[in-house]
């Protein structure tokens, strides 16, 4: 199997980001969300290396207050600080132009990032970006209820872990979640502070939707506790060069829980 090369860059605020990739082609960057112990090598461990044979140069960073990425204390988590932090480590990476994917969190983090700089992205994959509704809308979904109510607490554990993770997926698929990737995440949750969660900020992009030009792939999982599937209306109704897709039976990761058909369909529409 392709191993992941990585390197760290400081960026503003003396904060380090973590950049993984593999590959040689067009660059993609995959975008991880948020959740204790989300890293960009966990998130997408069934697409990129299925990337990487079809031909693309991956990028996995993990964003600030995730992964092997500096995780400061006493801060708000802004949508604007995961941007531009991550914007500034591609840069010093020689990342100049790449199509961005991203899901929920990522997705926020990939609308933002091609407002910012539209000239860097060339296409957008979308699973159930965040970021295009009033926070406090996603905060009354209950899968993100959950989430919130559980980390950081002394009784946090590989079990509670599992359980978290489970919360992401349909039921029907929690029972085929790896150890290997619970395990993983608990590592990293183990190191994040509660302002991860307890001091994100996000805005709501949704009325900038119309402002991207570039081609959207957005997938979405009908059963999404965390994100409403709703919100792939929005892209429809501001008039982007969108291509919508639902999953039935499909929770918040539908990279990981439809894998096969979202590489073959993001891969697609890249090579479109």
């Amino acid at each position: 199997m392709t191993e992941l090369s990585t390197a760290t860059y400081s960026v503003a605020g003396g904060y380090d980001i973590r950049i993984a990739e593999a590959g040689a082609g067009p660059v993609v960057v995959f975008i991880h969300g948020s959740g204790p112990g989300a890293s960009g090598a966990s998130n997408f461990r069934d697409n990129w290396p299925v990337f990487v044979e079809a031909g693309y140069r991956v990028i996995l960073p993990d964003l600030i207050g995730y992964g092997a990425s500096s995780k400061p204390e006493g801060i708000d988590y802004t949508l604007q600080l995961f941007t531009d932090t991550l914007y500034e480590a591609l840069q010093a990476h020689g990342v100049k132009k790449a199509s961005l994917i991203g899901n929920s969190l990522g997705g926020g983090v990939a609308i933002q990032m091609t407002l910012d700089h539209p000239e860097m992205a060339e296409k957008l994959v979308l699973m159930a970006p965040g970021c295009i509704e009033e926070q406090a809308s996603y905060f009354t979904m209950p899968g993100i209820a959950k989430m919130v109510s559980g980390f950081g607490s002394p009784d946090f554990n590989l079990d509670e872990q599992r359980r978290l993770v489970s919360n992401l997926v349909h039921p029907s698929f929690a029972p085929k979640i790896p150890d290997a990737l619970v395990q993983e995440r608990f590592a990293v949750a183990r190191t994040q502070p509660k302002d991860v969660l307890a001091r994100m900020r996000t805005p709501n992009l949704g009325p900038r939707l119309g402002e991207l030009g570039q081609p959207i792939l957005v997938l979405w999982g009908l059963q999404d506790e965390f994100c409403p599937e709703s919100g792939a209306r929005h892209f429809l109704t501001a008039g982007c060069d969108v291509r919508t897709m639902t999953f039935n039976h499909v929770g918040h990761w539908v990279q990981v829980e439809r894998a096969d058909e979202f590489n073959r369909h993001s891969i697609e529409f890249l090579r479109g």
